[in-house]
């Protein structure tokens, strides 16, 4: 026997019963998340879904997993945690409805240092909202406490979203032609990319979370840039439903128009698009005068206004737009497919509204 104290998990910085607790405390907005083939229960060991009841006779299964990148250090240091969970989903089931999948369940992974039970309610209650907005189910998760390798009560965030297309409905297909249009859809602001750039920035100003911003003094600097990502699966899949009129569909993140377009296009075409129809956002233009940020540099690094891309058949463009406008979109015509030998396959004209 020795006097020395018996060491505990929770003097280790691990606080299982708050962890506990928290997971009781969600289980309500959690279960407003239900949809056909899942009743949103958490507390078991895994989810389970089930693709007949939901409606899909030959289905594909179409995964994603993402993050919201440093965008979640200004929801940390604002003390605005109800947004950003929005962006977690959003981020991963854009990325699904972009090959015609329709979002079924969705997973979270929320990493902190110290559990905040507070903070991490707010966070998952984001989540559930931005599951209800794309008609998917929050079917489980996980909350790890690790002390030492967060600071305090920082947290990272990490999501995954799995949902179904009929075989026959799978995008992009493969009869893109050059002549066929381009449609934009526009975003919320800057979604979740580029924040390591806009922190940046921000630290080169004198400007708080607080602080009112100059084009919109009615908001603080920390709710304009935590503006959450738009989630664009009811829209796109209404779309999807009413015309066959839809060959493709680019979800606009990290890398811009440059290095997302290319994703969906065939060897051989290529997208001309007129940058002077991008709606550039104020927050862009504020952006890039205090970084002194050139016009490539902003199109790789941000959406710029456009948060999702369409390619549609030339003979159904119309169709497709008035699809899109009934939809409750507001289509903007960004240019053609066109041929390339080789090279760039992303070609820009006309000047961007900085």
């Amino acid at each position: 026997m020795t006097d020395r104290e018996s060491l505990t998990y929770a003097g280790a910085g691990v606080d299982i019963d708050a962890g506990n607790a928290m997971v009781e405390k969600i289980k309500p907005i959690v279960r407003a998340t239900r949809r056909r083939g899942a009743d949103a229960e958490i507390g078991g060991f895994g989810g389970v879904f089930d693709l007949k009841a939901a409606g899909f006779r030959d289905p594909l299964l179409v995964a994603a997993n993402d993050g919201v990148g440093t965008k979640v250090k200004i929801a940390i240091e604002a003390g605005i945690h109800d947004t950003i969970g929005i962006d977690l989903v959003a981020m991963c089931v854009n990325d699904l409805v972009v090959q015609g999948a329709e979002p079924l369940f969705f997973l979270d992974y929320y990493a902190t240092g110290k559990l905040d039970a507070d903070a991490a309610a707010c966070v998952v209650g984001g989540i559930a909202k931005g599951c209800i907005e794309a008609g998917a189910a929050l079917i489980g998760g996980e909350t790890a406490e690790m002390p030492g390798l967060y600071a305090g009560s920082d947290y990272d965030l990490a999501g995954f979203a799995v949902g179904a297309v009929e075989r026959e409905k799978l995008l992009p297909r493969g009869d893109i032609e050059a002549g066929d249009l381009l449609f934009g859809l526009p975003s919320s602001g800057l979604h979740s990319n580029g924040f390591s750039l806009v922190r940046k920035i921000v630290a080169q100003t004198s400007l708080a979370w607080t602080s009112p911003v100059p084009f919109a003094p009615d908001k603080t600097l920390a709710e304009v840039l935590l503006t959450p990502t738009r989630i664009y699966v009811r829209s796109v899949l209404r779309v999807l439903t009413e015309t066959d009129g839809v060959k493709a569909l680019a979800h606009i993140t990290g890398g811009g128009f440059p290095d997302n377009l290319p994703r969906v296009l065939p060897k051989g075409l290529g997208a001309e698009i007129d940058a002077s129809m991008i709606p550039v956002q104020d927050v862009f233009r504020w952006l890039a005068a205090k970084g002194d940020i050139a016009t490539g540099e902003m199109l790789r690094t941000f959406n710029c206004g456009i948060g999702m891309v369409v390619i549609a058949g030339s003979g159904k463009a119309a169709e497709v737009s008035r699809a899109l406008r009934s939809a409750g979109e507001d289509p903007v015509p960004l240019g053609r497919i066109v041929p390339v030998a080789g090279g760039e396959q992303v070609i820009l004209s006309g000047r961007l509204g900085l």
